[in-house]
C-alpha cells in the first residue's frame, strides 16, 4: 500500500515538474518585465486565438473561430512563467520568452512552441 503511494506522488510531481525548452538564442524575462509585458493587454496567437491579462489578475482566452472562451486568473511568476488556474480546477504554467527574431513566443511544458503576433 505504502509503495503504490510513494508511486502516485512520484508520477504526480514528475508532471507537475516544468521542463520547458528554450531555444538557443531565446531571452528569458524577469518576472517584473513579463508583468508589465502582459498585464492590461491581449495576445493574438497566430491562429486568432486571444490570451487577455487583466489589471486585476483575471484571464480569458478565447480560441479562434467562434470556439468558446476559458475563464481563469494569472500569475507571473519567476523564469519568465505565466501560471493560470483556471475556474474549472484545470491550471497550466507556460513560459514565455523572446526569440531571436524578437518575436514573443510562449512555450508550453511539453515545449511546444506558439509565436504571438507583433
Amino acid at each position: 500500500m505504502f509503495r503504490s503511494v510513494l508511486f502516485v506522488l512520484l508520477i504526480a510531481s514528475q508532471a507537475n515538474a516544468q521542463d520547458f525548452a528554450p531555444r538557443s538564442g531565446d531571452v528569458l524575462f524577469d518576472q517584473t518585465a513579463l508583468d508589465n509585458r502582459v498585464r492590461g493587454e491581449t495576445l493574438i496567437f497566430f491562429d486568432d486565438g486571444q490570451s487577455r491579462f487583466f489589471d486585476d489578475g483575471r484571464y480569458t482566452y478565447t480560441y479562434a473561430n467562434d470556439g468558446g472562451t476559458g475563464y481563469g486568473y494569472f500569475e507571473v511568476t519567476e523564469n519568465s512563467t505565466i501560471c493560470v488556474e483556471f475556474v474549472t480546477g484545470f491550471s497550466r504554467c507556460d513560459l514565455y520568452v523572446t526569440d531571436a527574431q524578437g518575436r514573443l513566443i510562449l512555450i508550453t511544458e511539453a515545449g511546444d512552441r506558439f509565436p504571438i503576433r507583433p
